[in-house]
């Protein structure tokens, strides 16, 4: 064994038991301080994101609130916020709290968004028909022609 592979050996598994303490969250890793969700505070911070989309929301004309290109640089911006705050009290994101408070910026602004429903009509009769005839008919000389082209021998030769 080459003299230098065993050292290397033996740094791969120092650095190896070492990583293994970093992402288990034993003392001394990484994860060794577990923030907890303090869900109080993360309400009163979502509303100064709320605060900050509703200002930008403003600045647009109302008639282009269902737009979603017009706004969604802002949407961006709210959603980042929202994380941010959720995050930085230790909570989750998106956890129900953040999701209803979510929600309800959405009934504020996109309520009236809906779309509108598509009302499906069948087309003219000429073409219904036309449009059903034309499989009608391919469907039934195809079959004449095999079997037409099936009775002569002399075609297959």
């Amino acid at each position: 064994m080459d003299k230098y592979a065993f050292s290397l050996l033996l740094l791969l598994v120092f650095l190896l038991s070492v990583s293994g303490l970093m992402t288990t969250g034993q003392p001394g890793g990484l994860h060794s301080v577990r923030l907890v969700c303090n869900e109080t505070l993360m309400l009163q911070r979502l509303p100064l994101c709320g605060e900050e989309f509703e200002d930008l929301m403003k600045r647009l004309d109302t008639k282009k609130w269902c737009n979603l290109t017009e706004f969604i640089m802002f949407y961006d911006s709210f959603s980042n916020c929202t994380e941010f705050e959720a995050n930085n009290v230790g909570c989750f994101w998106p956890n129900p709290l953040a999701e209803g408070f979510i929600t309800s910026i959405h009934k504020q602004f996109f309520s009236n968004c809906t779309s509108e429903r598509i009302v499906w009509e069948d087309p003219p009769d000429e073409i219904l028909i036309t449009l059903i005839l034309i499989p009608v008919f391919l469907t039934a000389g195809m079959i004449s022609l095999v079997v037409w082209c099936s009775k002569r021998s002399d075609i297959l030769v």
